[in-house]
């Protein structure tokens, strides 16, 4: 609420100030970096946060501005329902980008969009008939007043007050489930699946923010300008739209207000010197990218960051021993001890002539402890990414709870309950411990995007829950200690744990452990041994792979063996160790001693 009555008595001052202000070109300027602000702002969500480059924004900025103008001016509808329909049709153009865009990343990204822009630049330029082209569109509509169509300082209150809005909004969206969820497809999107979030889905939802904001931006030129032609959406307006996120600073959210005021400032004051600005926000371009990339918002926050004491994290030492009471909750009916959880029939995969799986069948049963074992190079890791979607296998069938696994999503999987940690950390490494926590449970949380958007009281319930959640995680992992430091600042260790967090956050039936004890000393592994019977205790089954045998042996209830993409053994560890075909795998038994051993 304080943040609210802030950004509302800023909002105040500024409109007042306006008040006093009769020359035009300076309410221009003002009503200039309102609609820049618009666009930066839903740019920001696209770029800053999600990750995603776009050099298309030129083209939806036309889609709002064509549409308000068509509208208004040929069909005479409302002003007020033009500006609405200008919105909405530039939301629905996002979603046309978005869509061919998904396979794609980082340049290539940037191509697909740049062409979107470049067919909407020839289109309103050879479709003389319905745009214009040069000549444009004349007698758009203004918006209006009680009693007459805005005069200038009008238009600057109205942008201010949308501008104030559009920050509010952006706020509730982006400090909870669903901003943690952009970061997370910056920073990793297997990883991002394997948590639950929905990447393409989020990929699309970003590009129509970008796209509502950006419209949104264009009608209001149109309507203020009460004309508008091609000469508008110039491949440069995508780079400027693009230059004030990142010189503001991409992924803050001031970012957008600070790039959009400097920048549009120093326009107004070269615009008698137009050869210049061209190559003024170029330099501007580089100068962010290489020397500043964290923007304007990143230096006034290390600025700030100098004259205030942070708290320091407290050592390892000091951090609790795991004993913290915690509950795994989960939706579904639990399964009786000792029944079949997930089951594996007839799997295989093939990369060209390597074959990882070879008809690989097993049960895992509920309550235990499960280990899937074999030398380097046997196929665990891929079998593990076979249970947990991200590969397809080839052939054969996967169950899990009594539900085929086969074509569904990464995410899906992750919210029937089965979570993992990677051979290779997957941390969001710049989020905090507490945030990679909280995106496990983002499956778990019931706010949508409008309740998300508008702060509703659902939504504020659902993050106390997930927080709550959250935090008892972390003290029963030890690590809440460590919830405020960037998750990628910690001991190799402790970043394990907090991988480990993260999957348990998701709240699964079935745990997938891929090599967890990896560059752990033997303290460090004996700790994780605990912590798992620990965590079985609390009615999570659990799939290990790994090479500690030690730790294979002392904590496992039973043991599957691979060698070269098929199982060799299962059963108990004493059954398992005793087992000729093992102790060849492992041994490296020549060929006729093996024969022996197996016959």
């Amino acid at each position: 609420m304080k943040h609210v009555l802030l950004t509302l008595a800023a909002g105040l001052a500024v409109a007042a100030a306006a008040a006093g202000i009769s020359n035009e070109f300076y309410l221009r300027v003002l009503f200039n970096i309102g609609v820049y602000y618009l666009c930066a702002a839903g740019m920001n969500v696209l770029l800053g946060y999600a990750g995603q480059k776009s050099l298309g924004q030129a083209g939806l900025f036309a889609a709002g501005a064509y549409a308000a103008a068509i509208l208004t001016a040929r069909y005479g509808v409302d002003p007020w329902l033009s500006l609405v329909a200008a919105m909405v049709i530039a939301g629905l153009c996002g979603i046309l980008i978005a869509l061919p865009s998904l396979k794609v990343k980082g340049p290539s990204l940037a191509m697909v969009t740049l062409a979107f822009g470049v067919v909407v630049e020839k289109v309103v330029s050879e479709f003389t008939d319905i745009f214009g082209g040069a000549m444009g569109i004349y007698a758009i509509q203004p918006l209006y007043g009680p009693a007459q169509p805005f005069t200038m300082t009008h238009w600057v209150w109205f942008v201010i007050a949308l501008g104030v809005v559009t920050h509010l909004l952006m706020r509730n969206l982006l400090t909870g489930r669903f901003g943690r969820a952009f970061l997370s497809l910056q920073a990793d999107e297997i990883a991002a699946g394997s948590v639950g979030v929905q990447v393409y889905g989020y990929k699309v939802l970003a590009f129509v923010v970008a796209a509502v904001t950006c419209g949104l931006a264009g009608a209001l030129i149109a309507q203020q300008n009460q004309y508008f032609n091609s000469d508008f959406i110039t491949f440069h307006l995508s780079i400027f739209i693009m230059l004030v996120v990142l010189f503001g600073g991409a992924g803050s959210l001031y970012g957008p207000l600070l790039g959009s005021v400097v920048l549009v400032c120093l326009g107004a004051l070269l615009a008698r010197w137009s050869w210049i600005e061209h190559f003024v926000n170029g330099a501007l371009l580089l100068f962010a990218l290489y020397v500043m990339p964290r923007g304007l918002a990143g230096v006034l926050s290390d600025l700030r960051s100098r004259f205030t004491t942070k708290p320091a994290v407290a050592p390892a030492a000091q951090a609790p021993s795991g004993l913290t009471p915690f509950t795994v909750r989960r939706g579904g009916d639990a399964l009786a001890p000792d029944s079949a959880l997930l089951t594996v029939t007839g799997v295989s995969k093939a990369y060209g002539g390597v074959k990882p799986a070879r008809d690989v069948s097993f049960t895992l049963k509920t309550g235990h402890i499960h280990a899937l074992i074999g030398p380097n190079g046997a196929g665990k890791t891929t079998m593990i990414n076979m249970l947990s979607g991200i590969v397809p296998p080839d052939a054969g069938a996967i169950s899990f709870r009594g539900e085929t696994m086969i074509g569904r999503g990464v995410d899906d999987i992750c919210e029937r309950g089965l979570g993992r940690t990677f051979q290779n950390l997957r941390l969001f490494k710049d989020l905090s411990v507490l945030d990679n926590v909280l995106l496990g449970q983002h499956r778990r949380m019931g706010n949508g995007f409008f309740s998300s958007l508008l702060a509703l009281p659902r939504a504020r319930r659902e993050e106390a829950k997930a927080l709550a959640h959250g935090r008892a995680v972390l003290a029963f992992l030890g690590l809440d200690a460590y919830a405020d430091a960037p998750a990628g600042s910690l001991a190799y260790g402790l970043q394990r744990r907090v991988e480990l967090a993260r999957a348990l956050a998701t709240e699964p039936w079935l745990l997938l452990l891929d090599e967890p004890a990896a560059g752990l000393n033997p303290r460090e592994t004996a700790e994780l041994g605990e912590l798992l019977k620990r965590i079985r205790d609390r009615g999570v089954t659990i799939l290990l792979v790994e090479h500690h045998m030690d730790l294979v042996m002392a904590i496992s209830d039973h043991v599957i063996v691979l060698d070269y993409g098929e199982k060799i053994a299962e059963g108990s560890p004493a059954q398992v160790q005793a087992d000729p075909r093992v102790m060849a795998a492992y041994l490296g038994t020549d060929e006729e001693a093996m024969d022996h051993a197996v016959a």
